[in-house]
């Protein structure tokens, strides 16, 4: 398993969740896209477009591969360095706010299914986000993850307590 590797793919199936890799109007892998599927022309800046959206009535500047709002760019470029907002710049941004969410070492390791659930603050489509938008089902994001070449780990599926329970006495144990 390559950490590199789970990375990109993490990357990829973030694209492919907040629907901007898949989007008919992308010319760049998604890199491209402002909410609500227009496409921004120029990467030397975040585009600054305040789009209002029906769905949750509201204004979004969200922009870019992974939907960064506009006030988070500022932050991330100021703090990180950065100019831009090129596909690099916006894979740096990404992987910092996946580190902020101390899930970077998840990706790495394929623990997807971890990984996810520490980073759906951040991305709505993520399942289990809670910002009322549509959120992809996990088995969705496993294969988008594979897809894009990373390796997710498959975790046991833990037991109910009446599983533990009968194993427990199969195993000759004792109930108090």
């Amino acid at each position: 398993m390559n950490a590199i590797d789970n990375r990109r793919a993490f990357l990829g199936m973030l694209r492919f969740s907040e629907g901007t890799s898949n989007s008919p109007t992308t010319r760049d892998r998604g890199y491209d896209q402002i909410v609500g599927r227009t496409r921004f022309a120029s990467y030397a800046d975040h585009p600054r477009v305040r789009v209002w959206i029906p769905r949750i009535k509201n204004w979004s500047t969200a922009a870019g591969g992974y939907q960064l709002l506009m006030r988070y760019y500022d932050i991330y470029r100021q703090r990180l360095g950065l100019t831009g907002f090129g596909p690099d710049v916006q894979d740096t941004i990404a992987l910092q706010q996946i580190r902020e969410c101390r899930a970077l070492p998840d990706v790495d390791a394929g623990r997807l299914q971890e990984a996810i659930s520490k980073c759906r603050n951040i991305w709505a489509s993520l399942p289990g986000a809670g910002y009322g938008q549509f959120e992809h089902r996990y088995v969705d994001l496993e294969k988008a993850f594979t897809r894009e070449g990373g390796e997710a780990i498959v975790l046991p599926t833990l037991k109910t307590s009446e599983e533990l329970h009968l194993a427990f006495v199969e195993a000759g144990g004792v109930l108090a």
